[in-house]
């Protein structure tokens, strides 16, 4: 018995609905089925059926969470025009489908209007640094309010997020040429403290060395006295006076001071008197010194005695 040709469209068209009555929905994805043009069901990830030529998938929503970036051109209390770019993630309510793909054709426009009466609302009651400092709260409330218009369109805003502050050119480069002075005129103070404390520290140094340089001549002149007296003890013991003996240890030093002056090519010191006859007449001149010193001493002596009785 031949097979009936006529009957092959109609199973080739039968098969073609039993097909399309299947249907897969991916993961994270809500698929929306109507009936003759009305609402029947929300069908959710996986493989689903439907009725072939009655119920058909009026669309798909992503219940994915989603990001919409949104700039906002306004005014700060003290009269800067600011560019905010503010982020707003937001997702559909599973249990919630209904309500995002019916309620609300465009929500990106909906959410972007909102966006804008929050940041236009907020940021003119702050000056410009408030702006920067207070971006946390813009953002809080920018999420506030969308949480309470959107909730009933099924669409649950995650975060918000100030992304982006831009002001104008000009108040820019005007902040950068504050911040630049502030920071020479902070350099210039810490200048000034290390010029100041290598003053203070090199007098301390100069003084230091000027009591150490004179503890030196100290010193210097206390070992020269010392050998001075050890000397007259020594002319003393053959004879000579204090006075002679003096008179000769000075007379000896000038000789001494002449050969070194000699000795140095360079020296530029000249010591008057220099004569032959300089050290004899220097010698008796200083005998005398002596002798009448001691006569006047003598003298004082005598006329305190005469007072006293």
């Amino acid at each position: 018995m031949d097979f009936p040709i006529y009957l092959v469209p109609i199973i080739f068209f039968g098969l073609v609905i039993l097909i399309s009555s299947f249907f897969i929905v991916k993961q994270q994805t809500a698929a929306v089925i109507e009936r003759f043009g009305r609402y029947q069901s929300i069908r959710h990830s996986g493989l689903q059926i439907k009725i072939p030529l009655v119920d058909r998938i009026a669309g798909k929503l992503s219940l994915k969470i989603q990001q919409l970036d949104v700039i906002v051109e306004t005014k700060t209390l003290d009269d800067v025009f600011v560019r905010l770019k503010v982020s707003v993630q937001y997702m559909v309510i599973k249990e919630k489908v209904y309500e995002a793909f019916y309620k609300l054709d465009y929500p990106h426009e909906q959410i972007t209007s909102y966006v804008f009466d929050v940041v236009r609302a907020e940021v003119p009651k702050m000056k410009l640094d408030d702006v920067f400092v207070r971006k946390d709260d813009i953002a809080i409330a920018v999420k506030s309010e969308l949480n309470d218009a959107m909730m009933d369109y099924g669409y649950d805003i995650i975060k918000t997020l100030v992304t982006d502050i831009d002001p104008d050119a000009q108040v820019k480069a005007a902040m950068n040429r504050i911040n630049a002075s502030e920071r020479e005129k902070i350099a210039a103070q810490y200048e000034g403290d290390a010029q100041r404390i290598l003053i203070v520290e090199k007098a301390k140094a100069e003084a230091e060395s000027k009591r150490l340089q004179g503890q030196g001549i100290a010193d210097q002149r206390r070992e020269i006295a010392r050998g001075l007296e050890e000397s007259v003890e020594v002319l003393n013991r053959v004879g000579i006076n204090s006075q002679e003996a003096s008179a000769l240890i000075v007379v000896t030093q000038h000789y001494d001071t002449l050969q070194s002056i000699g000795e140095e090519t360079n020296s530029n010191l000249i010591l008057l008197p220099n004569s032959p006859q300089a050290g004899s007449d220097m010698l008796n001149n200083m005998v005398a010194s002596f002798t009448a010193s001691n006569q006047i001493g003598e003298a004082m002596k005598n006329a305190k005695k005469k007072n006293d009785e």
